[in-house]
């Protein structure tokens, strides 16, 4: 049995494991060194005080985490925001991106978000640590390709594009509602 459900901080652990496969044996973060428990709440938890952060559980267990964030600071683009997913390394191409996301999305256009942005990292050419698969899951969800910076980040000796996908889920007014943070969301 599949469930997306809200993280929680007691999640942590599981959700810094999915991410350390890819800090270490990936170029799809372009960070080098996965982040202390400690400061991986600290990043949880400065998410949830605004957007959605979800998990996706397979049988019990979690097997991907979903997460939106500021697109970029400043109040005018408050109706933008960035996504982030990540599934376990075993876990990928079973459906569960597809299910998190698209609860993702539901929350984000429930909070008057109307603008969704995926950062991604791009080689030249799939090798052992990028391959296309994160751009091509974004296109099958809508996402069109609207930037691209060229070797930009460094990674295992080689470097790599980033690329910047979007999609609207909204429509844009003259007078636009404000956004209702996602814990208020939830709460009313």
């Amino acid at each position: 049995m599949v469930v997306v459900r809200d993280a929680t901080m007691e999640d942590a652990e599981r959700i810094l494991e999915i991410y350390d496969y890819y800090v270490r044996n990936t170029a799809i973060t372009f960070e080098y060194d996965t982040p202390s428990l400690d400061e991986f709440k600290r990043r949880m938890k400065k998410t949830m005080q605004r957007y959605p952060y979800l998990v996706i559980l397979k049988d019990g267990r979690i097997e991907g985490y979903a997460y939106a964030g500021v697109f970029i600071g400043r109040a005018a683009y408050d109706w933008s925001c960035e996504m982030t997913i990540y599934l376990d390394h075993n876990a990928r191409k079973c459906g569960m991106g597809g299910a998190i996301y698209e609860a993702l999305e539901k929350a984000l256009r429930d909070m008057g978000i109307l603008n969704l942005y995926a950062c991604i990292g791009s080689p030249e050419c799939d090798d052992e640590y990028l391959t296309a698969n994160s751009a091509d899951f974004h296109a099958h969800l809508g996402f069109v390709k609207v930037g691209e910076f060229h070797q930009c980040g460094y990674k295992f000796g080689r470097w790599y594009n980033m690329i910047w996908m979007e999609k609207v889920i909204g429509g844009h007014e003259t007078k636009q509602s404000l956004i209702i943070p996602y814990p208020e969301l939830k709460q009313g």
